[in-house]
């Protein structure tokens, strides 16, 4: 046997099996050869100079190496064979260059320096295709790593693979397409962040302690109108999440999400402080939640877009088309070029789906067709979802003036899904007590957008108090609190 940079490690190990505790022993890096996954994937194809870029450990040094070893335990000879200054060729294989990634990213939160991670990037992968990163975040999800870590070095991952990222041109679509649309939005937006940022730029060259009335009230009308990007979070919340949910992509669409919270939560933030003339306060809110964002049209567009172009069908994009425009747009008219080339992609059922009888259904105390109930179900003064037994979202009522947005893309999809990271605890905890049957209802009250908003989560039962589901009922109760004395019927009318 030759020990040589372009020998496979597999053959080595076949040879001499010791040398797996030898160079496990030999350094830290070398150590997760142990695990069985790593080797069967990357110890499976590796080289031994891929082996050393795994290490951070020269060639030479770690041919010689093993060289002395295999002569200190067998009493052969096998001389290295110079590496010439080679460096190794990247991985191919899907697989392999999967848990080089994941490799990486651990070795990133444990604090590894970014250079040296960098560098082992460009050696053993170099380049990207457009569902590794999430692929690489989802199974590392899998694999017991926090979301919230995640979250915490999402920026610091795309600083790793930036190089890569960089060289990969952005995805092509027609006016029209919910892809070209969004970007459409993006560009938008970028125009109007530079529009704030020069009357941030007055402000910051304004005396200390001053904060000019007509200035401020310039960025806050620049700050409200900056507010439809809650549209385009909700697309991509509502829209793109639901289908890749449905290819088993969950956990790039939560991380995502939570920092979509983050910029809300900011946001909000700083509008109070343009609100209450807090100059200082505001001038650091805002460099920071345009950052926040800027970051966030770089993500879509280099990571989340190109995937989502490559994963999901013809049909799923006509199904994006339908719920986009319930949703609405942000700054934008879309284009009207696309044509989607096959019917929406029905949502998932959950292997139940929805009897729709021709004839009138017999209530308990009455009778209503299907047209009457979905009538009814609209005209209620307030907003209703039904999720089954299963937690899988089966219905909302499409009236004319929704408190939280929905789009027809819930339909079918794990409530918990429905809801931001941070808050799905609260509502598995709900769920739990209704199925366990030591609660029936929940319920909270907040201020949204100026209104007094009444929420309650109510167990639906069976005859047989069997739970069938939760239905949750939200309303606008701002103006029913400030009521007072006697209405009588058509009084004053």
């Amino acid at each position: 046997m030759r020990l040589e940079p372009s020998g496979r490690l597999d053959d080595l190990l076949k040879a001499y099996p010791f040398l797996l505790e030898f160079l496990a022993g030999l350094s830290p890096k070398f150590a997760k050869l142990r695990n069985p996954v790593l080797r069967k994937t990357v110890g499976r194809l590796a080289t031994l100079q891929q082996v050393a870029g795994l290490g951070d450990m020269e060639i030479d040094k770690l041919l010689a190496a093993i060289g002395a070893e295999i002569r200190r335990v067998t009493g052969e000879e096998l001389r290295p064979e110079a590496a010439a200054g080679a460096a190794p060729a990247p991985f191919r294989d899907r697989e392999a260059r999967l848990e080089v990634l994941k490799d990486i990213i651990r070795d990133l939160h444990a604090g590894e320096d970014i250079d040296v991670l960098r560098r082992r990037f460009a050696e053993l992968v170099k380049d990207l295709g457009p569902t590794e990163i999430p692929e690489m975040e989802q199974r590392l999800i899998e694999e017991g790593m926090p979301e919230s870590e995640i979250k915490r070095l999402c920026d610091v991952h795309v600083q790793v693979f930036q190089a890569s990222l960089d060289t990969q041109p952005p995805p092509q679509t027609l006016p029209g397409h919910p892809l070209h649309t969004l970007m459409a939005e993006n560009r938008a937006l970028e125009e109007r962040l530079l529009d704030f940022e020069s009357h941030l730029s007055a402000l910051k060259a304004a005396p200390p302690m001053d904060f000019p009335r007509d200035l401020r009230e310039g960025l806050l009308a620049r700050w409200e109108a900056l507010g439809e990007i809650e549209k385009h979070y909700l697309k991509k919340e509502n829209q793109l999440f639901p289908l890749l949910e449905d290819r088993n992509v969950s956990g790039p669409s939560k991380v995502m999400w939570a920092i979509h919270d983050d910029v809300r939560a900011h946001w909000k933030e700083l509008g109070e402080y343009l609100r209450k003339g807090k100059r200082d306060e505001a001038l650091a809110m805002a460099r920071q939640v345009m950052t926040e964002i800027r970051d966030m049209i770089s993500k879509e567009e280099k990571i989340l877009f190109p995937m989502t172009l490559e994963v999901l069908t013809e049909a799923d994009w006509a199904r994006v088309k339908n719920g986009e425009e319930v949703v609405g747009y942000a700054w934008i008219t879309p284009g009207a070029e696309w044509k989607p080339a096959a019917a929406p992609s029905a949502p998932p059922t959950a292997g139940g789906g929805y009897a729709r009888p021709a004839a009138a259904i017999a209530l308990d105390t009455g009778a209503l067709t299907p047209e009457m109930v979905n009538l009814v179900l609209k005209h209620l003064p307030l907003d209703v979802s039904f999720v089954d037994e299963d937690d899988t979202v089966r219905y909302y009522s499409d009236s004319a003036e929704r408190i939280f947005s929905r789009s027809p893309a819930i339909i079918g999809r794990k409530v918990q899904n429905c809801h931001p990271p941070a808050s799905v605890h609260v509502v598995e905890k709900i769920l739990r007590s209704f199925k366990d049957g030591t609660r029936d209802t929940a319920e909270f009250w907040i201020t949204l957008r100026g209104k007094f908003v009444h929420i309650r989560y109510i167990a639906v039962r069976g005859p047989d108090r069997a739970y069938r589901g939760c239905l949750e009922v939200s309303q606008d109760v701002t103006a029913i609190r400030s009521l007072g004395g006697q209405k009588r019927l058509l009084d004053g009318e």
